[in-house]
């Protein structure tokens, strides 16, 4: 009688790049020079065009209704019109179902797809809320290691070596947060070929897709390995792509089946997401990317200068990302050290000691399954990472 919260609820980590972000924004709020490196968010605004359909739907009777749980008719169209134009993955209308935010699509993906004891192969690092999700319906996470050696890349044999008879699904994340690490299309097919081979599921979230950089491409393995079929759920949204994080609009692709026995999950869950919302989803996925190529270009300016500053600090590696807008440093060099009179053993306490001695706000390793470095997004001004990043250059500098 004295226990209130379910075990399996209390099992739940606390998203780590949320408590960071809040604990930073709490200390900006209370007067401190905060710079947080934590939130994968980008800082521009959404595009005029997208707020403006928004303006328009919110004056409209018919959005002020309950509407079909799987999202509006023609932003399911759209959404399978823009896959086809990005990647190149021929779906039908009614293989999408809109989610509110990416996160559902990743939880109604895991809760379709897996009973209790099945094991997901998670290559790590890996996002915060990938594990908890696995969890949450019941699956096992089997962490599959990485490191900055091999470009955060794994390979087929590590995969197989992590294969067991219980192994039902592979998570594959390309480019991936907090790494940024992305494939190429020659390993991606190598690894859909893996999977289709075994008769594994293969979840793929592709939030980060528009933002690769340099010579890099974003290939999906979906359209990379026809041969997984419909053993394959692509998870994205808007969020990223079109600065959108707070409109909360998000997809899951996959077959029939898949779709329809996660749209009565959400049904019970969620119902429909905000008409307004989806309104403004459709003018982002129907309109051209040069916004999109706009950001990119600020971003790939940032990734640059971020590698060249954390590169300069004694004790840091840190190798150039090939998307997404995070850097992943490997920061074993720096623990041990005396800095301003404190010692950090682990990633963890680390980021806390820069927190608290230079005001700057990162995410440590511990969250996404590889202690020993860091995660800092560069997706604020270029003056701000200047700062931040010049604050812990002295830090290490006057120790």
């Amino acid at each position: 009688m004295g226990i209130r919260i379910s075990d399996r609820i209390s099992a739940i980590a606390e998203s780590a790049t949320l408590a960071v972000d809040a604990k930073a924004k709490a200390l900006k709020a209370a007067g401190h020079p905060v710079i947080g490196f934590g939130a994968g968010e980008p800082d521009f605004a959404t595009p005029d065009y997208i707020v403006q359909a928004a303006r328009e739907a919110a004056k409209e009777s018919r959005y002020h209704r309950y509407t079909p749980v799987a999202g509006l008719p023609e932003l399911r169209s759209a959404v399978a019109a823009k896959t086809l134009r990005d990647s190149g993955y021929a779906v039908e209308a009614s293989q999408v179902l809109i989610t509110n935010g990416g996160k559902q699509a990743v939880y109604n993906a895991f809760a379709t797809l897996l009973d209790p004891g099945d094991e997901v192969l998670l290559i790590a690092p890996y996002w915060t809320t990938y594990p908890e999700a696995i969890k949450l319906a019941g699956g096992t996470p089997v962490e599959v290691q990485t490191d900055e050696t091999t470009g955060y890349l794994a390979t087929v044999d590590q995969l197989e070596a992590a294969r067991t008879e219980r192994t039902k699904v592979l998570l594959f994340v390309s480019p991936s947060n907090p790494s940024g690490a992305v494939y190429p299309g020659e390993q991606v097919a190598a690894v859909g070929a893996w999977a289709a081979e075994h008769g594994l599921w293969v979840v793929t979230d592709e939030i980060y897709e528009h933002l690769v950089y340099g010579e890099h491409r974003n290939v999906s393995i979906a359209t990379a390995t026809p041969a997984l079929a419909d053993r394959v759920v692509v998870l994205n949204g808007v969020a990223k792509t079109y600065a959108m994080t707070g409109w909360r609009v998000g997809w899951l692709i996959g077959a029939p089946d898949v779709v329809k026995a996660a749209s009565n999950l959400q049904s019970h869950a969620t119902s429909n997401v905000s008409n307004v919302a989806q309104v403004a989803a459709l003018a982002a996925v129907s309109g051209d990317l040069s916004a999109v190529a706009q950001m990119r270009t600020a971003f790939d300016r940032r990734r640059r200068l971020m590698v060249d500053l954390l590169s300069s600090i004694d004790g840091v590696i840190c190798p150039t990302p090939g998307g997404a807008f995070y850097a992943y440093p490997q920061v074993k060099g720096l623990l041990g050290r005396r800095l301003r009179g404190r010692t950090a053993t682990t990633s963890a306490e680390l980021a806390d000691l820069i927190l608290d001695e230079v005001e700057v706000a990162v995410v440590p390793g511990e969250a996404f399954g590889t202690p020993g470095y860091l995660r800092l997004s560069y997706a604020l001004g270029d003056a701000d990472l200047a700062e931040g990043i010049g604050r812990i250059q002295k830090l290490v500098a006057d120790s």
